[in-house]
């Protein structure tokens, strides 16, 4: 799962780390270069005075549009600007945005806040305590050593990169993709520092060799970053972007999107792309020796370390499972009885999801780890610790998506944009969201880019008389594939700053995968959505 925390400050000094000279440096303790430190600086300047620059410009300019569209449009411009450039943390930016919305008078208090009722809202929040509960129990750290630890895997360095990005995908499907990352990179490192110990010991590199300058290294961070975005598109809640768009579809279109109808599309996708992640990352960057030794005891030793499971990863386990049931189970109703069915509807509108979240969450406050000291799974510190930016961003985003249809502005945007740009099929109208989706998601958050583009395409769609539900979720889905650029995603960020991947080599093997990408999503979502029936 997607949070779109600050990117990290600076490079890991991965050498000492990889040698045993040195420990791995918390995200915290890192700093920029100083050429990035005054990209970083000037980038947030120029957003402090070019947001309300563009916003008064655009308000004073004589068009022919109903006051509350051009005020709304001019407000939303702002915010954009303030997203990309970052001179306020995103979320705040998105708050100032709906507080001008009211100060302006484009709608009353009540009418602007009203969508942070939205049963999504509740979902982020219950699917983030879980998460968190995973993340501060282990859960996540046995199941990926439990994975690494098959017999064959830590033999064979093919075997190794492709099974690590496996388990970042199944982790990223609903844990943070950033806590995911930042969580198996020491655990990478120290099956680096193996790989180099064995190296140096065959004589194959010398003594003072620099083991960040290993090919294999290099493909098996950028698998880890790499496979936690395409992991992140794998369930409605395994990315930010993925639940703020389709809370924009939803709202828009009317059209529901199960949890099992979403999965059920993203897995053939995930499960393409991932291949090609492997395939292409192995010959960019070809591994120095196919088979090793030592990694299997590594692995070992640190399962071992784990100890035997605790009740809270068992209470962690039962609350995880009972909610991903639940979530699950109007979908395999729907599969049964069929989507007109009267059971559907009933288990539906009981089980929703929001709902079953927060109640999945709640068991980590009842089931007990110490029932004589009264102690629980969970407690509300843990639970404050939440990516509660992200929940107020998808807030704000529903916000601005509802008033640019009850203004009006989202057919203006649609009428206009269809007409210059030509934009008459589904396929055109597809093709432009995913790219312009990669493109902004390149330059700013993920979560940012759904929210700026999804509003956008839905009018296009409907100005140009096509159903905006097939654009719309395309878009959703190219927001988290942003590849090229360590600002491009957190966990780019994270790769980038350990040091072992070199700039040339993330943008190289990036541009191609934002292409990739693209294709795939532009041929092959249609096709899905049209086996599975989503949103139908």
């Amino acid at each position: 799962m997607s949070s779109d925390e600050t990117v990290p400050r600076t490079r890991t000094d991965v050498t000492a780390a990889l040698l045993g000279q040195g420990t791995y440096r918390s995200l915290g303790e890192q700093r920029l270069s100083p050429a990035e430190e005054r990209f970083e600086r000037a980038r947030r300047t120029t957003g402090l005075w070019l947001a309300p620059l563009v916003t008064a410009a655009f308000l004073i300019l004589p068009l022919d549009m109903p006051p509350s569209q051009q005020t709304l449009a001019g407000i939303l411009l702002g915010v954009i600007v303030m997203w990309v450039t970052e001179p306020v943390p995103i979320p705040v930016g998105g708050l100032i945005g709906v507080g001008a919305i009211v100060v302006f008078g484009v709608v009353p208090a009540d009418d602007a806040l009203e969508p942070f009722g939205s049963t999504t809202i509740f979902t982020f929040i219950g699917a983030f305590i879980l998460a968190q509960a995973m993340l501060k129990h282990g859960v996540a750290r046995r199941f990926a050593f439990f994975i690494l630890s098959l017999p064959g895997v830590g033999r064979s360095t093919f075997r190794l990169i492709a099974v690590f990005g496996l388990i970042t995908c199944m982790l990223s499907a609903f844990v943070s993709n950033t806590a995911t990352v930042a969580m198996l990179l020491p655990t990478a490192l120290g099956i680096l520092t193996v790989i180099a110990k064995m190296l140096q010991d065959r004589g194959q590199v010398p003594e003072d060799f620099d083991p960040t300058r290993l090919r294999v290294g290099a493909a098996l961070v950028l698998m880890l970053a790499y496979g936690a975005s395409v992991g992140g598109l794998l369930t409605p809640v395994g990315s930010p972007p993925n639940l703020i768009g389709r809370g924009l579809i939803e709202e828009a279109t009317g059209e529901r999107i199960s949890f099992a109808q979403w999965t059920l599309t993203a897995i053939p996708l995930c499960a393409v792309m991932f291949a090609v992640l492997a395939v292409v990352l192995l010959l960019l960057n070809k591994p120095e020796l196919r088979r090793i030794e030592g990694v299997e005891e590594y692995v070992r030793q640190e399962r071992a370390g784990l100890g035997r499971m605790s009740r809270a990863e068992k209470n962690t386990l039962v609350a995880f499972a009972v909610t991903v049931t639940l979530w699950i189970l109007p979908g395999v109703v729907a599969l049964v009885a069929g989507t007109d069915a009267a059971i559907y509807e009933t288990v539906g509108d009981r089980l929703n999801e929001g709902i079953v979240a927060v109640l999945g969450a709640s068991l980590l406050f009842l089931l007990p780890t110490n029932w004589a000291r009264r102690e629980t799974t969970l407690n509300w510190s843990d639970a404050a610790r939440i990516d509660w930016g992200t929940i107020l961003l998808f807030g704000t985003g529903i916000v601005f998506g509802a008033l640019l249809a009850d203004t009006g502005l989202a057919k203006t945007i649609g009428t206009e944009a269809s007409e210059a740009l030509g934009l008459t099929s589904m396929f055109a109208i597809t093709a432009f969201a995913v790219a312009l989706a990669i493109v902004i998601s390149e330059t700013t958050s993920n979560t940012a880019s759904a929210a700026v583009v999804v509003p956008i395409i839905i009018p296009v769609a409907t100005a140009a008389g096509v159903d905006p539900f097939v654009p719309a979720l395309a878009a959703t889905f190219a927001a988290s594939f942003g590849f090229m650029l360590p600002v491009s995603t957190p966990q780019n960020a994270i790769a980038y700053g350990s040091g072992v991947v070199p700039i040339t080599t993330m943008i190289r093997s990036g541009f191609g995968f934002d292409v990739i990408g693209a294709l795939l999503i532009i041929f092959g979502l249609p096709l899905m959505v049209a086996l599975t029936g989503i949103g139908g």
